[in-house]
């Protein structure tokens, strides 16, 4: 699998190359620290289609300054810039 760090349009994403045999023997666990806002992780699959990958990205902290009245229907905020 190959997971990808995007920070922005203008910076060179950051790449981990990763390997494992059996997943649910030996998971591989990560945390990214991604500062600011308009960050993106992307996870690959480069296995073939024989192979396939379960992958999940979960916020380890999250901004207590958010709001958390969510709205049905309401405004979505993309990358978690609330100041524009």
């Amino acid at each position: 699998a190959r997971i990808e760090l995007l920070q922005g349009p203008n910076n060179n994403k950051q790449v981990i190359e990763l390997y494992t045999e059996d997943g649910l023997d030996r998971p591989f666990f990560c945390v990214l620290r991604t500062p600011g806002s308009g960050n993106v992780i992307r996870v690959v699959n480069t296995a073939p289609v024989e192979f396939p990958m379960t992958a999940s990205v979960v916020a380890d902290s999250i901004n207590p300054d958010v709001s958390s009245d969510a709205v049905l229907g309401g405004d979505v905020v993309i990358g978690g810039d609330l100041g524009w």
